[in-house]
């Protein structure tokens, strides 16, 4: 069934901050959901620019079983690089699920799929994608691999392409955290399209909700805006988000 996207993720946006907290605090321990919205200056996947450098709507939902780690949870956000493109479609619709958990007292694992699913985009190839994904984490750090078992957002032949992030969310006091990482995007059979980015930002809870201030770069000049933007140049990006 066919629906507007766009304002299916500003709704969500707008009952996250309003009428769900109330239910997610009737949920029984072992039974834990979450819901999350946010407001960003610009959505930015990757080190690329999602909304052609414009303001993005974002939220989502997510549901654990605690006492397995098992989880469950979709995320939408409107967008624009399908259309430039010359597809069509306003919204990147993301489902996943997995399983996380702690190999040692140190040492924590998250391990599960994602589909990135792009309603009516047009494209040939389409613009969905599925991944596999594993992460480790070391305290504040972690390191993540993803795998496309299809084409990669779009390009065609590229199935078995792959992502390498690693990263670290370091407490600096006073409730700041320094937000670290770097990654690197390989397309198979596409070598010019793979590039590094890199992102360094800080983060603050301040109880009503959560500011987040990064900056982005990825080193490529292989994905261009229709007015031949450079898709990956570097940017800061200021974001507002709640969780309930």
């Amino acid at each position: 069934m066919k629906c507007n996207a766009k304002f299916n993720a500003i709704s969500l946006a707008i009952l996250a901050f309003t009428s769900i907290p109330a239910m997610a605090q009737e949920q029984p321990a072992e039974h834990q959901v979450s819901y999350n919205a946010s407001i960003t200056s610009e959505y930015r996947y990757r080190g690329l620019a999602q909304t052609d450098f414009d303001p993005a709507v974002q939220g989502g939902v997510d549901y654990v079983h605690s006492p397995s780690g098992f989880y469950v949870g979709t995320w939408l956000s409107t967008i624009k690089w399908t259309k430039d493109l010359g597809g069509d479609g306003n919204i990147e619709w993301d489902v996943y699920a997995g399983k996380r958990g702690q190999l040692t007292d140190t040492v924590s694992y998250d391990v599960g799929g994602l589909y990135y699913y792009y309603p009516d985009n047009s494209l040939d190839p389409s613009a969905n994608t599925f991944e596999l994904y594993g992460r480790l984490g070391f305290g504040p750090a972690y390191i993540k691999y993803s795998h496309s078992t299809t084409n990669l957002f779009g390009t065609a032949d590229s199935k078995q392409s792959g992502y390498l992030d690693v990263g670290a969310d370091i407490d600096v006091g006073n409730g700041f955290l320094l937000n670290l990482h770097v990654g690197r995007q390989r397309v198979k059979n596409n070598s010019p399209a793979s590039y590094t980015d890199y992102r360094v930002g800080v983060t603050k809870d301040f109880g009503v909700a959560t500011v987040a201030l990064a900056w982005h770069k990825a080193n490529t000049d292989a994905y261009l805006s229709p007015e031949g933007k450079n898709l990956g140049k570097s940017a800061a990006v200021l974001s507002v988000s709640k969780t309930f």
